[in-house]
């Protein structure tokens, strides 16, 4: 049994239709409310809270292989649960600041989480994504209603990748051998500007999206109004107020994990052109 936390994101959604289109079986989609959810059939929905790992028992019965994300719940009374239960394997999504922004707050607590696993006696393998792809839909309202993009370093391009990606990589480490006690830096097939990025959408929209380069400053306006001052501080940088040669690596991990090559912006744009309409 497989059981997938965060079933109704961007990366767990993906995973539970990688898992169903390959055959994966049997596989649990976690959810606040299960009655709330559409799975693909075969998948059963199951109500959890990774805030409460109390709430986790029917969840992981039966479960040996879990896939997590960090920075979602109480992970160490959640890996603590999933070793009673009898879970085996651990896939846990953490981020690639760990290694290129270590300083970041948000990096240590991920780090601080793939320690946990790793100290748990847990199997586990570690997947380190770049910035996604999909956070572009910060975009979508202005888009939607004015036809205009307003952000700061409009040509430092960064390996973004699609979520999907990640699902794939996900798949294969939970579902094949050779994966465990393995760590993967994980990016897209190459670095891509904010201007090419709203050229992008721009062109699966079928008409013209303004761009508008701001400063730093307003940036961090806007920002910390809905995540606060020091993790908008944290995002700035990593867009491009401090990045660096191991930030910008293009690496090819998800070919080299899936044997596909990763996909593109253009292709999470094509896919995800409704939000932006």
């Amino acid at each position: 049994m497989i059981l997938v936390t965060g079933a109704t994101g961007n990366i767990g959604s993906a995973l539970l239709r990688e898992l169903h289109l390959s055959g994966a079986a049997p596989v649990r989609g976690l959810t606040r409310a299960s009655g709330q959810v559409s799975f693909p059939e075969g998948i059963e929905a199951v109500e959890g809270d990774l805030a409460q790992a109390g709430s986790l028992k029917a969840a992981l019965e039966g479960v040996r292989s879990l896939f997590l994300l960090s920075g979602m719940g109480a992970e160490a009374d959640v890996l603590a649960a999933a070793r009673q239960a009898g879970v085996e394997h651990v896939v846990l999504v953490s981020s690639i600041t760990v290694q290129t922004h270590p300083h970041l707050p948000a990096a240590r607590e991920n780090l601080a989480v793939e320690r946990l696993l790793k100290d748990s006696g847990l199997a586990w393998t570690i997947l380190r994504p770049t910035q996604f792809a999909s956070n572009t839909l910060w975009w979508a309202q202005s888009i939607r209603e004015l036809g205009v993009v307003r952000a700061p370093y409009a040509d430092i391009g960064l390996p973004t990748i699609h979520p999907a990606d990640i699902a794939a990589v996900a798949r294969v480490a939970l579902t094949e051998p050779g994966h465990r006690g393995r760590t993967y830096a994980l990016t897209g097939p190459e670095c891509i500007t904010v201007r090419r990025q709203v050229a992008a959408i721009a062109a699966v929209l079928g008409r013209e999206v303004s761009f508008v380069e701001i400063n730093r400053e307003e940036a961090h306006r806007q920002m910390a109004s809905f995540m606060g001052g020091e993790t908008a501080d944290a995002v700035l940088d990593l867009m491009g107020g401090d990045v660096n040669d191991e930030l910008l690596k293009v690496r090819d991990t998800v070919h080299g994990v899936t044997g596909s090559p990763a996909r593109s912006f253009q292709q999470w744009a094509s896919d995800n052109g409704a939000a932006f309409r």
